[in-house]
């Protein structure tokens, strides 16, 4: 019996009904067929010649490409100052990932964090999930990142020095179970693309919209978890800004009602909880003095 949750098993099934429709060389070539009538498919018969990720997690030959191509990176203190790269990869086999260069490249503590793969389909995001250490099971300190691929996971890169992050910190014994199907439903809403309301509704007007999302992260610390979706704007506060605002903040409710099942008007209480909260980058480098947060 399968263990995803029923939405993704019927992705799966329409996934495997379109890669039959898409391999004409397995449909019934039927002489008899008149000029136009659709012919019979042996839906059965053709399921035995695909393999996808369920079936065989390294030799499948079934692929549904991603929105983006997306690496996992990851560190924790048993990587620090190794020059070999130490993941917490089980089986599934590693593609060489080519080194980024950009500013944050040159910075020490850049040195500790290890890619692990990259990946630009549906099949393969499944690989590398089902072979890879839970957030539940990771040790302290440490961190996955799973951002778009040639994207730092840095402040200073590119693509994230104008941007922000949403945020929240769980208390760790209470969250504990339900950690690592957060960190499940955040990186499918990061790879499906449902974070930004430009893209799911339809708002965006140019051919090729790009998504305010540059990755997302797990952190295991002592007494809490955290997770944080990083975009690459933050609003300045400036009237200019409303409508980025009000697009970082839709950002914030999905991460808060859709991914992690939080009614929009809950408060945490307790301490080492924190709400759903934003903070620039350039406002979280300031330690809490004069910073400006967004809070849903």
């Amino acid at each position: 019996m399968s263990t995803l949750p029923a939405s993704f098993q019927h992705a799966n099934k329409v996934a495997l009904s379109a890669a039959l429709a898409e391999n004409p060389d397995n449909v019934s070539n039927d002489s008899d067929t008149e000029p136009g009538e659709i012919q019979e498919v042996d839906m059965q018969a053709q399921a035995e010649g695909i393999r996808t990720v369920f079936s065989h997690p390294t030799n499948f030959n079934v692929k549904h490409p991603l929105y983006s191509s997306w690496t996992l990176w990851f560190d924790s203190p048993a990587t620090k100052g190794r020059n070999l790269p130490q993941t917490p990869i089980s089986s599934f086999p590693q593609t060489p990932v080519p080194q980024t260069p950009g500013p944050a490249a040159a910075m020490g503590w850049m040195e500790d964090i290890k890619k692990v793969i990259s990946f630009e389909s549906v099949e393969e995001f499944w690989g590398l999930y089902n072979h890879i250490v839970p957030p539940s099971q990771l040790p302290q300190k440490a961190n996955y990142y799973l951002f778009k691929e040639g994207i730092i996971p840095a402040w200073e890169d590119e693509a994230n020095k104008l941007g922000g992050k949403w945020s929240i910190q769980l208390p760790k014994e209470k969250n504990r179970s339900q950690v690592d199907k957060m960190w499940l439903y955040t990186m499918l809403a990061a790879i499906g693309e449902t974070f930004d309301p430009h893209l799911t509704n339809g708002e965006a007007s140019e051919p090729n919209p790009q998504s305010l999302i540059t990755g997302v992260i797990v952190s295991t610390r002592p007494q809490f978890y955290r997770l944080s979706i990083w975009t690459r704007l933050a609003p300045s506060g400036v009237p200019e800004d409303d409508q980025l605002r009000e697009r970082i903040e839709a950002v914030g409710r999905h991460f808060k009602t859709s991914v992690l099942g939080y009614p929009e008007s809950h408060k945490l209480s307790g301490p080492l909880a924190t709400e759903v909260e934003f903070l620039s980058h350039k406002d979280s480098e300031k330690k809490g003095k004069a910073a400006k947060k967004l809070i849903v």
